[in-house]
């Protein structure tokens, strides 16, 4: 299993918006992540907006191609793109910044 974690950047004055959206994620997109390799799918989210995400997954790669390829994936990133800084156009799943792994204990 690859173990990911990366980085986005919350608007400050999207936070409060961002956590509620995120208490009702729809059923359809986390069956999608679920069918496409997202397993152990966490956000965490600092006060300033700092975000960082984790997941396990078989083949990262894999789980990014096969949500891409998902409608309702096209659907969340487009409804929660106006929620982050230093996009520049991508999509939220395209500006994730992931971070390296540098020790785990087992």
């Amino acid at each position: 299993m690859e173990r990911v974690c990366f980085l986005l950047k919350v608007r400050a004055e999207k936070l409060d918006e961002y956590r509620e959206r995120h208490q009702s994620v729809w059923a359809d997109m986390q069956q999608a992540l679920s069918e496409t390799g997202w397993h152990n799918y966490s956000l965490f989210l600092r006060p300033d907006g700092l975000l960082v995400g984790y997941l396990e997954t078989p083949d990262f790669a894999a789980a990014l191609a096969g949500m891409a390829e998902r409608e309702v994936n096209a659907r969340w990133q487009t409804s929660m793109a106006p929620f982050f800084e230093q996009l520049d156009g991508r999509r939220p799943d395209e500006g994730m910044f992931r971070l390296e792994e540098i020790f785990h204990l087992a």
